[in-house]
């Protein structure tokens, strides 16, 4: 709710405040404002206070009035503040025509508008932006990663300076490192495999800038604009984004306890002919479900029979167990690429994952690579290699196995109390929640409340309203997060 301040009007303060969540694209391009009146409500201001930021808005090109339909973000917002309207002023005939129609446009609304519900949709860009332009300072049931408090360690800047004192420094910080990565850290990562059971060789592992960038070469390795790929829906939401901006044909397959519905897998195979196959086998997110042994052995019988490979995301490999059902492992790494990475139990901003692929297509892979990024930091490469060498790296995740089993265990009573129930068992870090309502609507007024939420609809190819939404247990044992949303959910129902 705004307050009065001497300094700016609640006019300027409601405008400043939308106009940060659209520069932020915490309101995507397209979505729609909340009506004048449901504004009004949820900020506790007077319906001109509305009308007039929304003004304010239209005249600094953010948002764009349609007749009868409301206020919709800019396809291309243009300003971007004070400095942009001094390089590129608004018409003022322009700005006087929209601030008189949007005047006359909420009337209109209000008349033909009641009880009806708008909705600005969070998108998967959204969430990684809200990873740098903090909603506010509390925890985010929305995020995707550990909070950083949880992170925190005394051995890795140890081995970083253990690494830039060595003598060999210099040597390798003036020239380009080795093309597939720090030869000892894809060492450690081939043995680190085996006891998963994913038996490879160093020179078929590829270091890369993340677990991100791993699928990422591997997508413009394999595929082109218009192939097909099939990938698991309820999904990773920049996931969808990713293919969709590369121009592939999203083949969304629904995503049971047990693994994949392998019935649509067979028909996508019959009648599209995919080239591949996106896979989350253990702690799949956003539902924490994990593939089973005959699942998997179906899957590859189809990746053999109808000759597409399959992509094994196993980010969450650090807070599994070693013991659970993988592709890679069955598969040998003849169809299959193995993608992992540091970030989430690590360090984010090392940006250090890899992926291990069989060896007909190591090359290719590493091509894509060097046309990207040339090599990777070695510096960083080197300083993890200590850190998983000395054992710090298996005790720091055993640790947070241990501190996440009392989150969620926290988290679920808190989430069961409020009213709401778990779609499927809660594992892993993240659970799937039934709330009951859109969450699409909720996730807009708790922003307000200071929360990002990761609304249901995120998690699917095409978006369509959900009622489900994921949480973040690391993130959601603060009972006054559950009060919040127990009120702002009981006051969307109305």
């Amino acid at each position: 709710m705004l307050m009065k301040s001497p300094t700016q009007s609640l006019t300027e303060q409601l405008s400043a405040r939308i106009s940060e969540r659209i520069r932020n694209r915490l309101l995507a391009p397209g979505a729609r404002l909340p009506s004048v009146r449901q504004c009004a409500q949820q900020n506790g201001v007077s319906p001109s206070t509305v009308v007039a930021a929304y003004d304010q808005l239209l005249a600094q090109g953010l948002v764009e009035a349609r007749k009868n339909r409301g206020f919709f973000v800019r396809e291309s917002a243009r300003a971007v503040g004070a400095a942009d309207d001094e390089t590129h002023p608004v018409d003022p005939a322009q700005e006087s025509a929209a601030a008189n129609w949007s005047t006359a446009h909420w009337f209109a609304a209000r008349a033909a508008g009641r009880g009806g519900r708008s909705v600005s949709p969070v998108n998967a860009t959204a969430l990684i932006r809200g990873m740098f332009h903090k909603v506010s300072d509390k925890p985010q049931p929305g995020m995707g990663v550990f909070p950083p408090q949880w992170l925190e360690s005394t051995f890795m800047p140890a081995a970083v300076r253990k690494v830039t004192s060595s003598r060999s420094l210099q040597d390798f910080s003036l020239q380009y490192g080795e093309p597939l990565g720090d030869a000892g850290l894809r060492r450690l990562l081939a043995k680190k495999l085996a006891t998963l059971n994913v038996h490879t060789v160093p020179e078929h592992i590829i270091t890369t800038v993340g677990a991100t960038h791993a699928l990422d070469i591997v997508s413009r390795t394999l595929l082109r604009p218009g192939d097909p790929v099939m990938v698991e829906e309820p999904g990773w939401a920049v996931e969808f984004a990713r293919l969709a901006a590369l121009g592939m044909h999203i083949l969304p397959v629904p995503r049971r306890a047990d693994g994949p519905d392998l019935e649509v897998m067979a028909k996508y195979c019959e009648v599209h002919k995919p080239k591949l196959y996106v896979s989350v086998s253990v702690f799949h997110n956003p539902t924490g479900y994990c593939l089973t042994p005959g699942s998997a052995h179906r899957i590859l019988q189809l990746a053999n029979q109808h000759n597409f490979h399959v992509v094994e995301d196993d980010t969450y490999s650090h807070i599994a167990p070693e013991h659970a059902t993988r592709l890679t492992a069955l598969d040998g790494l003849q169809r299959t690429i193995y993608v992992s990475g540091f970030a989430k139990i690590l360090a984010p901003n090392w940006r250090i994952g890899y992926l291990a692929a069989p060896p007909a297509l190591v090359e290719q892979l590493l091509d894509t690579k060097l046309l990207a990024t040339l090599t990777t930091p070695a510096l960083l490469e080197k300083a993890l290699a200590l850190c998983i060498e000395q054992g710090q790296l298996r005790r720091h995740a055993e640790r947070i196995r241990t501190r996440l089993d009392a989150a969620r265990a926290r988290s679920v009573k808190l989430a069961m109390s409020a009213g709401c129930t778990f779609a499927a068992e809660p594992v892993g870090l993240f659970g799937w929640v039934e709330t009951g309502v859109d969450t699409d609507a909720l996730s807009q007024r708790m922003l307000d409340e200071g929360y990002l939420l990761a609304p249901g609809a995120l998690f699917h190819a095409e978006r369509k309203p959900s009622t489900l939404m994921r949480i973040n247990f690391a993130t959601t044992q603060d009972a006054a997060f559950w009060r919040t949303f127990e009120r702002v959910r009981s006051e969307q129902g109305r």
